[in-house]
């Protein structure tokens, strides 16, 4: 009888909660999530849609189903997030490339080699820090709700290899529309040319553009070897991207459902971490494979010691506690 009774409030208590999160327990149609992002389905932004979207349909009974639009189906990631602020989107995976222009606070993880490794990186976003950038979000009209990842930025080019700064003199190098990476690439004596991620194959092949700097994650994802003969392991900025969702979509969710999205995005930014972590140990082999020439050995020494005027501009702009406090974190 007990366990009769045990297994009845546990069945009206699944009721419940399927009830809050999906508004009714027989809900006739799920509610619509549209879900952009700028790469295919199979890279690292398809699988934190995919666990984002999993878990969220699952938590809420079916009362939401997401409809991912990959490979920048929905524009580049400044129209994305344009049309989170419209509420015409709903949901959104975005780099920081684009993101500066909105919320500017976010500009500081773009400088280079603030982050020693992955696990410093990580540790800072996942902290106090990363906390209260994705709440800096709301004032300029979006809801971040977690960080993901991309990895660390390295640099392919067609003209020839580069491994330390002179080698970049003169480059034209696509850049994502960020004052943090223009200014770095300027300062090296680059030609950084900001342009949206949907334009950047076309323009090298047609040689508008001489390289681009891109995570190995992206670089596999989008067979940048195609188009790119060079490919210089710098790993000069660590790359996050965040999961956002828009605040006229958050504004019709109760409490419960916003608790499941914010469980869905943390799940997609660690399903993130999981792919870039598995694309770092395979990657460049792959993209050696294809013929591509690697080059390992970079001066990075070097390389801070050219972005000195850079690094003069990022403390007054950000302030130097702030780089200080980052540096220093465990």
């Amino acid at each position: 009888m007990e366990t009769s009774r045990r297994t009845l409030v546990a069945g009206c208590a699944a009721a419940a909660f399927a009830l809050t999160v999906g508004g009714t327990a027989f809900a006739q149609q799920a509610k619509e999530v549209k879900i952009g992002y700028a790469l295919a389905v199979n890279s690292h932004y398809g699988a934190a849609a995919n666990a984002w979207a999993e878990t969220v349909e699952k938590g809420s009974s079916g009362a939401f189903k997401f409809k991912q639009f990959p490979s920048s189906a929905l524009g580049g990631e400044r129209e994305l997030i344009e049309s989170l602020q419209l509420g015409t989107v709903e949901a959104v995976i975005v780099s920081t490339g684009a993101l500066s222009n909105f919320v500017p606070d976010v500009g500081v993880v773009d400088i280079p080699f603030l982050f020693r490794d992955t696990a410093h990186a990580r540790a800072v976003l996942d902290g106090d820090f990363g906390r209260e950038l994705l709440g800096k979000f709301q004032k300029r009209g979006l809801i971040a709700l977690a960080w993901g990842e991309q990895g660390f930025r390295h640099l392919t080019n067609n003209k020839h290899p580069v491994a330390k700064p002179e080698d970049l003199k003169g480059l034209k190098i696509r850049v994502t529309e960020n004052p943090v990476h223009i200014t770095a690439f300027r300062t090296l004596g680059a030609s950084p040319t900001p342009m949206s991620w949907p334009e950047v194959i076309g323009a090298l092949q047609q040689g508008t553009i001489d390289g681009q700097e891109n995570p190995i994650s992206v670089i596999v994802s989008a067979k940048l070897w195609q188009v790119q003969k060079y490919l210089s392991l710098t790993a000069h900025v660590y790359a996050p991207m965040a999961l956002i969702v828009s605040p006229a979509f958050w504004g019709t969710l109760n409490d419960p459902q916003k608790a499941l999205f914010i469980q869905g995005a943390k799940a997609g930014a660690a399903a993130s971490r999981r792919f870039v972590d598995a694309v770092e140990k395979k990657g460049v082999d792959e993209i050696r494979s294809h013929g591509t020439q690697v080059v390992t050995q970079v001066d990075t020494t070097a390389f801070r010691s050219a972005l000195a005027p850079a690094y003069k501009q990022y403390a007054a702009k950000y302030g130097q506690k702030t780089l200080d406090q980052i540096t220093a974190a465990q």
